[in-house]
């Protein structure tokens, strides 16, 4: 039957996933422990049948996104900015056309949003990647 047949499909694609997902934990050191695609950030973008983007862009940086639609800041671009000029302060605060403490509070208020290990190399490689992903889909003609 269809049914039969569908679920069938349906355990195989599991199976798949299931498979692709311990092979990305034991390449990522993480032998032993378990976890699927949605709970492997950027990783599991990649090796995830479904490749939620919007999803993966949401968890890395949508705290900071929905407080700047909430509170009409401009948190998301200074974070992109900041990336993009380093990590540096004075560059990014100068292509921002801002004061370097106004960068500082506002990189403060990232901090409360994301947590302490934002700039921790796994963390912002994962959070750029979501900006960039984000960035693409706001404008995807430009790419």
């Amino acid at each position: 039957t269809a049914g039969a047949a569908q679920a069938r499909s349906d355990v195989a694609a599991a199976y798949e996933e299931a498979r692709r997902c311990a092979s990305a934990l034991v390449a990522l050191g993480r032998a032993g422990d378990g976890a699927g695609a949605a709970e492997l950030g950027f990783v599991g973008l990649v090796i995830g049948e479904g490749r939620d983007v919007a999803g993966f862009v949401h968890g890395a940086i949508g705290a900071v996104g929905d407080y700047d639609e909430k509170k009409g800041t401009q948190l998301v671009q200074t974070l992109a900015t900041y990336f993009a000029c380093g990590g540096q302060l004075t560059r990014t605060a100068e292509a921002l056309h801002i004061h370097v403490n106004t960068v500082t509070q506002r990189l403060d208020r990232i901090r409360r949003l994301l947590g302490d290990d934002w700039q921790e190399p796994e963390r912002a490689l994962e959070i750029q990647l979501a900006l960039r992903l984000g960035s693409a889909f706001r404008h995807p003609q430009g790419r």
